[in-house]
């Protein structure tokens, strides 16, 4: 029996609120798989927050520069690659403080990283001087 495998490409100006154009991509790419409608939110909200993380801090907010979705399916799982043509980004792995953020003690802000790192499978971060950041995000189709 052929393995299925099927790659989807979107280039996304990194204009905030574009994200959502990746996040309908991969939402319909999973109800394609059969992902159930709680998985698929996941997915939805780990592709959102990548991509406004690579909009922001990779790209700057500059529309002419696209963040490229890689969407890559094959019979078990989803791989979602997020690129931006941005400087190394320290990435932070720590747990958020939900009480001090609560309590106003911290930014409401570093909650992105956590989200996606929580709600996918499997979660890698790289930066390449010449191609820039990818975060890769891999959510199985059976768990």
């Amino acid at each position: 029996m052929k393995e299925y495998r099927e790659v989807i490409e979107l280039a996304v100006p990194s204009r905030l609120g574009l994200e959502q154009v990746a996040m309908d991509a991969a939402a319909a790419l999973g109800r394609f798989m059969g992902f159930s409608e709680d998985r698929i939110e996941d997915l939805k909200t780990a592709v959102g927050e990548a991509c406004v993380n690579s909009i922001e801090h990779g790209n700057q907010e500059n529309a002419n520069i696209k963040v490229l979705v890689e969407l890559i399916a094959d019979d078990s799982k989803l791989q979602v690659d997020i690129h931006d043509r941005g400087k190394a980004i320290p990435i932070r792995t720590e747990k958020p403080d939900i009480d001090a953020k609560m309590a106003g003690k911290q930014t409401t802000r570093g909650w992105g990283l956590f989200l996606i790192q929580e709600l996918m499978d499997e979660v890698e971060f790289d930066w390449n001087p010449e191609t820039g950041n990818v975060t890769r995000m891999v959510i199985n189709l059976k768990q």
